[in-house]
């Protein structure tokens, strides 16, 4: 039997405001498999936000289980979650957070310095990367040279080129016009069919329509999870 990618079992979150405690996940359990694309979706103040940064090992549940590739990064110390956020995670934000004064292929090649591989091979998967979002050409621009919609490519290739095992989204065209939208969202469909599994948080229904799974939530809970029709995949 494969091993789900992500398995949320039970997951609560609660803040603490003095001593009150003001629960936001309220008990999610989600399992999805790889190479599955999945759509978040849900009001403000449904947790989706919280649940992203959960799913990112960026935040820790006060209660349940998260497995993440085959370990429980739930109960992880700060310094692990690091290490599991480096080498299995790839982040695309709608703030780009590119270095406006290294080319495109140096922005992409940022996350691989931490990971201390060389320079020269840095060079090649930064590269291999940029080719993956159509962009290979412009490798050597400034990111001030570049259109909201390539910058957005190279963000979408920096999450790539450590080869992680999930590429999560927030709001990836919140800043883009509808025609660089549907080029954005066109590469993202290009990434999980060539194997990678990737999840979008999002509040627009249009961009929540690439995806083939849409998991909704309301108040701290799933309210739905559909699969997409094939059928009406094909209108797009």
């Amino acid at each position: 039997m494969e091993q789900p990618i992500i398995s949320l079992q039970n997951i609560q979150k609660s803040y603490f405001m003095g001593s009150q405690a003001i629960p936001v996940l309220k008990g999610i359990s989600l399992d999805i498999m790889k190479n599955e694309y999945v759509a978040l979706m849900g009001p403000s103040g449904s947790g989706k936000s919280t649940l992203m940064n959960i799913l990112g090992c960026l935040d820790s549940p006060t209660g349940g289980a998260y497995i993440l590739n085959g370990k429980d990064v739930s109960k992880m110390p700060d310094d692990d979650l690091a290490e599991v956020r480096n080498t299995e995670i790839g982040f695309v934000f709608q703030q780009f957070n590119l270095l406006p004064r290294l080319t495109a292929a140096e922005n992409v090649a940022l996350p691989l310095i931490y990971a201390g591989v060389s320079k020269k091979e840095r060079i090649e998967r930064a590269m291999e990367a940029l080719k993956k979002v159509g962009l290979a050409e412009r490798s050597h621009h400034k990111s001030n040279e570049l259109s909201g919609g390539q910058i957005q490519r190279v963000a979408i290739a920096r999450a790539l080129v450590n080869n992680p095992s999930l590429l999560l989204a927030d709001e990836p065209t919140g800043n883009l016009d509808s025609k660089t939208s549907v080029e954005v969202m066109e590469i993202f469909g290009k990434i999980q069919e060539a194997g990678n599994t990737v999840v979008l948080v999002t509040h627009e229904e249009d961009i929540a329509s690439y995806a083939k799974r849409v998991v909704r939530l309301r108040d701290g809970v799933i309210e739905s999870d559909k699969l997409k029709e094939e059928s009406f995949m094909h209108m797009h």
